[in-house]
């Protein structure tokens, strides 16, 4: 099953990228308008579901998003991001202002040519615009929490910006300055009350409804490798509830969130049935074959099985013919006739030496669980990943954590040992009673480390909107884990099975 084009209805033209963060290097993947009409259908799917539950006014949304360039492949097509292709179309912003979903950020922001420097004014379009914002969004989770970590260390500055109604010199983008230039305007009253609500916070909790009092909800892509970041988008939210949105890929979307009241942990998603020809591999069927069954047997739309999990198979109007996808999903109901998915996981596995198998899942549930440890000190996990390492003999897991603070050696020591434990695949257990697998390694990297692979990512052609952190470190990412381990300032081996 790989991915043969097939002609399709329109024209191929534009390639879309994908993130490139799970195999190392983008995928080239065909797009053409008919992909985009869709994108558009079930953005309006979503928003009149989403409506119903929280209705906003004629407002404006603080939308974190970014678009890169396109640019040519040898054979004459058009190529950019996915979430590029679909904000390049004009008709992308009169759908957004139909939906009373316009970013408040004019487009030279979103299509400016340094990530940081639209960040920065991104925030700033919020703060002036801050009583029109009825909600906060990004593509992913990750993004709203990145930029809310970055207003921490910015807000002074912001502020002296609209104090004085002049851009910051961090700003030098000819483009975004001019285009920022007619919405500064000095208003040191407004500059007081945001400095008033910063201090008024303790440790930025509910920092969001604090500096745009209107806003409804948050919403972004909230699920699957989105779920650890969950926790900090609480904190910064407070009150506020979190909306995942729609469920797709950059080879195309699949389902809409008609239950935007469920927390996303909880999350299911209503396959659209119009949007392409969907089919299921039973997991059963794929697992005794650890995924790699030569002629597996889907299964249609409609012979699903509530309980069961299936990995997804999509043939789409760009001309993609059924393209495993590697999205492992549970038949949860159905909604009329359509099936209801929750994601569970990718399918490939994360971490794997010999009989152990572990998931991104299991990994995500490990840190989880080690994480609580440092929480009493105050202190956060604020992101991670892992790498198996079989320069030694025998082999071991390595998990790479950034912490945003100090903490003891004898609770990172703890850490690395629950990290060990909280692995629970009955084939890593006994392989770690036998040293078949070697004790886990803690390689604790400094501030900052994170963003360094976000910047090389973004030096490849990713975009900021598509971005995730690779959860597992492999031999396709050898730049990354060069990153990572020039960054290391303590590590340490587990005792736990001592």
């Amino acid at each position: 099953m790989g991915m043969p084009l097939r002609s399709s209805g329109k024209p191929i033209t534009t390639m879309s990228l994908s993130s490139g963060t799970t195999q190392g290097k983008p995928k080239y993947v065909p797009w053409n308008d008919e992909l985009f009409e869709t994108t558009m259908q079930i953005y309006q799917t979503s928003f009149a579901f989403r409506n119903r539950e929280f209705p906003i006014k004629n407002g404006k949304a603080l939308s974190f998003i970014y678009s890169s360039k396109q640019f040519k492949t040898k054979g004459g097509l058009a190529a950019g991001t996915a979430t590029t292709n679909v904000y390049r179309n004009a008709q992308y912003k009169r759908t957004m202002k139909a939906l009373q979903s316009q970013c408040c950020s004019p487009d030279e922001v979103i299509f400016g040519p340094d990530f940081h420097q639209s960040l920065y004014c991104h925030l700033l379009c919020g703060l002036i615009f801050r009583e029109e914002v009825q909600l906060v969004s990004s593509t992913f989770a990750h993004s709203i929490v990145h930029a809310f970590r970055t207003f921490e260390q910015v807000w002074e500055e912001l502020c002296t910006d609209i104090r004085e109604g002049v851009l910051s010199s961090r700003v030098t983008a000819p483009s975004i300055r001019m285009a920022m230039s007619k919405l500064l305007k000095p208003n040191p009253e407004l500059a007081n009350l945001i400095v008033k609500k910063c201090m008024g916070l303790s440790n930025w909790y509910g920092l969001i409804p604090e500096l745009f009092p209107n806003t409804k909800y948050i919403h972004g892509i909230m699920t699957g490798s989105m779920e650890p970041y969950l926790k900090k988008l609480r904190h910064y939210a407070g009150e506020l509830p979190l909306v995942t949105a729609e469920y797709g890929s950059s080879e195309g979307w699949i389902a809409a969130n008609v239950n935007p009241k469920l927390p996303p942990e909880s999350a299911t998603y209503a396959v659209l049935p119009h949007i392409g020809y969907f089919e299921f591999i039973p997991l059963t069927e794929l697992e005794q074959t650890n995924f790699l069954c030569v002629d597996p047997q889907p299964v249609g739309l409609t012979e699903v099985k509530v309980g069961e999990e299936y990995e997804i198979v999509v043939t789409n109007p760009a001309g993609l013919y059924r393209y495993r996808l590697g999205d492992v999903v549970k038949v949860m109901g159905f909604h009329n006739s359509t099936p209801e998915l929750k994601f569970v996981r990718r399918s490939s596995l994360l971490l794997t030496i010999n009989i152990d198998k572990n998931t991104e899942k299991d990994l995500q549930l490990a840190v989880e669980a080690a994480a609580k440890l440092v929480a009493g000190d105050k202190l956060e996990v604020v992101d991670y990943t892992s790498h198996v390492d079989v320069s030694t003999d025998p082999g071991h897991y390595v998990i790479f954590w950034e912490i945003n603070g100090e903490a003891s050696e004898e609770l990172l020591g703890e850490c690395c040992n629950c990290l060990d434990k909280s692995f629970v695949d009955a084939g890593y257990v006994s392989s770690r009673k036998v040293n078949w697998i070697g004790p886990l390694e803690l390689r604790v990297v400094r501030g900052g480390t994170f963003q360094k692979i976000l910047d090389h990512f973004l030096g490849l052609g990713a975009a900021v909107s598509q971005y995730k952190t690779p959860r597992c470190v492999g031999p396709t990412h050898g730049k990354v884990l060069q990153i990572l381990n020039e960054n290391v300032v303590k590590s340490y081996l587990s005792t736990a099975f001592n």
